[in-house]
């Protein structure tokens, strides 16, 4: 078992790196998520209910557009944290944050104990950090979203107007920042994780178009980026 710190000198930058893409999956994963709910609870005649209600910001274009939905932001948040919940039930018991396995896939509650979402056992404290990474996400993809109307970039019916960066560096920023920012003690705010969140950021863009190339050629966006 070793720190963080050693394990950071251990096993090197690249899988440091994998380490926190590995970390923060749920976060990441959760465009994906509200993807899914937002195209496939309408099928079942609930939604979709968009986030800004249709309404216009001063400029005459809509405030986010009809991409950005209830169901998606609510849907995918909690997927998120059914995902950190599997990933935590499979990994078993959490070490506590000086010490840690070394490799890449490090529990993702290490180091948790006195950090504010422990509540009601490893579990319940798995969801709610996977729920927070998701929201995260969502919520730095409706920012993204936000400045893309004020651009005059228009979402065509169920096409998504194309926009590489502001389609993929917010909601990667904001989830990195968020988790070096609330998430306490735990190894996910770890000052050692930095550097490979910058480096992740940077390759976001390309990570994002691949999985979006996968969801359009199953079925899930209209759109292949």
């Amino acid at each position: 078992m070793d720190s963080i710190n050693e394990v950071a000198l251990d096993i090197g930058f690249l899988s440091l790196c994998l380490m926190t893409l590995w970390l923060y999956l749920p976060g990441f994963l959760a465009n994906t998520f509200a993807m899914m709910w937002g195209k496939w609870l309408p099928k079942t005649g609930y939604g979709p209910w968009p986030i800004d209600g249709g309404r216009n910001w001063k400029d005459g274009n809509r405030i986010l557009g009809d991409g950005k939905t209830w169901n998606g932001l609510i849907g995918g948040s909690m997927t998120s944290g059914l995902l950190c919940m599997l990933i935590v039930s499979l990994m078993g018991g959490a070490p506590d944050g000086t010490n840690i396995e070394a490799g890449v896939f490090a529990h993702p509650l290490t180091g948790f104990e006195d950090a504010w979402f422990n509540i009601g056992g490893e579990m319940f404290s798995a969801f709610i950090m996977g729920t927070f990474l998701g929201f995260a996400c969502l919520l730095g993809d409706s920012t993204g979203s936000f400045v893309k109307r004020r651009r005059g970039l228009k979402r065509e019916g169920e096409v998504s107007s194309k926009a590489p960066l502001l389609d993929t560096l917010p909601f990667a920023i904001m989830v990195f920042l968020w988790g070096q920012l609330f998430l306490g003690d735990s190894l996910l705010s770890s000052t050692e994780l930095i550097l490979p969140m910058l480096a992740l950021v940077i390759i976001t863009p390309i990570l994002h178009r691949s999985f979006n190339l996968i969801g359009y050629s199953i079925g899930w966006k209209d759109v292949p980026y």
